[in-house]
C-alpha cells in the first residue's frame, strides 16, 4: 500500500511539473513576485497531493516568529520535502544550486526564473564567495535565501556538521537569520521512494541578530537551537 501510495504521488507530481513548468514559460519577463507567484504553484499542489495520496500533514510552530523582512532562512536538511514545502509557509524566496541544474530544458529554465544563487560545488572557496556576493544582492531585491548548512541531506534524527554560510550572508548583508528544524526524514526519508503517512512539523525560531556574534558563533548558536528541537520532537 506504502508503494502505491507513493507511486501515485509521484506520478501527480510530474504531471503537474510539466503543465506548470510549460505554464511559467509566459512569466519569462515578468517581475519577480509574478514568477515567484506562478511557479510556486507546483510547490502548492504537491504539498496538497502529498495529503491526498499518502496522508502526509504540516503543523507548523513559531509562525509568530517569521521575520517582517527579507532574511536567511537557515534550515537542517533531510528530504527533497522541504524544498517544496518552505514555499507554501515562508514570503518569496530562493536557494543556493549547482549551476548545472539550469541546463535543463524547461525545468531549468523555470529554476532561472526563481533566481537562485549557483555555485559550482568543485571550487568550496569560491562557491562560498558565489553565496555571500549573490545571496547579498537577493536580500537586497527583496527575496529571502534559503540554506541548508549541513551542505547535503541527512538521515532522520541525525544532525551533519553546520557550516557557516547562512552566517557569513546574514553579516555581509545586515539581515537576520531565521532558525528552521523540521523532521520531515520520518515521512519522506533521504533518498527514499516510500512516503510514510505522518505530520511533520516545522518550527520556526525566533530570527538571530548577525550582531549577535562572529559567524562561527551564530552558526553554532543554531546549530544548538536545531539540537534542542530534535530532541524535544523525535
Amino acid at each position: 500500500m506504502l508503494f502505491l501510495r507513493s507511486l501515485l504521488y509521484f506520478i501527480g507530481s510530474i504531471t503537474s511539473l510539466t503543465v506548470i513548468a510549460l505554464f511559467g514559460l509566459f512569466f519569462y519577463f515578468n517581475p519577480y513576485p509574478s514568477r515567484y507567484r506562478a511557479l510556486s504553484k507546483w510547490a502548492q499542489f504537491c504539498m496538497w497531493w502529498l495529503r491526498i495520496a499518502t496522508n502526509i500533514t504540516i503543523k507548523v510552530e513559531g509562525e509568530e516568529n517569521l521575520c517582517s523582512e527579507p532574511c536567511v532562512i537557515a534550515s537542517n536538511h533531510q528530504s527533497t520535502w522541504e524544498t517544496l514545502a518552505f514555499q507554501t509557509v515562508f514570503p518569496p524566496h530562493t536557494w543556493v544550486l549547482k549551476k548545472e541544474l539550469l541546463s535543463i530544458p524547461i525545468f531549468g529554465w523555470n529554476l532561472a526564473m526563481l533566481s537562485p544563487i549557483t555555485i559550482n560545488r568543485s571550487d568550496k572557496f569560491r562557491a562560498m564567495k558565489q553565496v555571500i556576493r549573490q545571496g547579498n544582492d537577493r536580500l537586497n531585491n527583496g527575496i529571502s535565501v534559503v540554506i541548508f548548512p549541513e551542505g547535503t541531506r541527512q538521515p532522520h534524527k541525525m544532525l551533519g556538521k553546520y557550516q557557516n554560510g547562512a552566517a557569513a550572508i546574514a553579516k555581509n548583508s545586515g539581515k537576520p537569520i531565521q532558525p528552521i528544524f523540521h523532521n520531515a526524514g520520518k515521512c519522506w526519508p533521504k533518498g527514499g521512494f516510500l512516503k510514510k503517512p505522518g505530520v511533520i512539523t516545522i518550527v520556526i525560531g525566533k530570527p538571530v541578530s548577525p550582531s549577535d556574534g562572529s559567524a562561527s558563533e551564530i552558526t553554532e548558536k543554531i546549530k544548538a537551537w536545531t539540537l534542542e528541537q530534535s530532541q524535544r520532537l523525535d
